[in-house]
């Protein structure tokens, strides 16, 4: 998407928005008056709350779609250390994201909106077709075993970040880390997830650990 700064303030204002107060209970004067922008501006730029939220989900996906596509073609990376590098990046993504995350999980859960789900759906598929062919390069190497369940695989990598970053309020106290500044308990469970989500991948692509 080739979105201007005034659209991109906007958006990502509306995306802290909707995170914080849900879909429903942030009106498009809450976005206007955050954002420092009239009502109208907002109108022209995107037609309605809605389309907006349909923005949102398609400048992120896309955004995905496109550094999976980087990272993959880079002939240089076996095909494990392609499978590290997007671990990395979807941990680094939820960890960035938090706010775009939460809308996801509850647009995923209540399944209300048939254009966002479809955005979803779209983009899902996409990045599992990449992701598929990064492991069938994997297994036409060697490097990986001929059975490997692409979509409980991807379930494990994104159930088991998401779960963490939302939830990371409980992880914090059930380890007594409560006194441990915010930005350096985002560096431990981000050097926590890379770790035990690439032992997890190594064991189920080669049968090692």
């Amino acid at each position: 998407m080739d979105l201007n700064e005034k659209q991109l303030k906007i958006m990502e204002t509306a995306e802290e928005l909707f995170a914080e107060k849900g879909f429903s209970g942030t009106s498009v004067r809450d976005i206007a008056d955050a954002a420092d922008v009239n009502v109208a501006m907002i109108s022209y730029y995107f037609g309605s709350k809605e389309k907006m939220l349909e923005s949102l989900f398609t400048y992120r996906s896309e955004s995905t779609m496109m550094k999976l596509e980087s990272m993959f073609s880079n002939t240089s990376l076996s095909p494990l250390e392609k499978v590290n590098q997007m671990i990395d990046y979807y941990i680094d993504k939820f960890l960035n994201q938090q706010c775009f995350h939460k809308i996801m999980m509850r647009e995923q859960v209540a399944n209300q909106r048939l254009v966002i789900s479809g955005v979803i759906q779209q983009y899902k598929k996409r990045n599992q077709a990449l992701v598929k062919q990064l492991i069938h390069e994997g297994q036409k190497s060697g490097d990986f075993v001929k059975q490997v369940d692409i979509p409980l695989l991807m379930t494990t990598l994104v159930g088991t970040v998401s779960h963490l970053v939302t939830t990371q309020h409980f992880y914090k106290e059930l380890n007594n880390l409560q006194a441990m500044p915010d930005d350096q308990f985002q560096k431990l469970i981000r050097k926590k997830l890379s770790a035990h989500i690439k032992f997890l991948f190594k064991a189920i692509l080669t049968h090692e650990a």
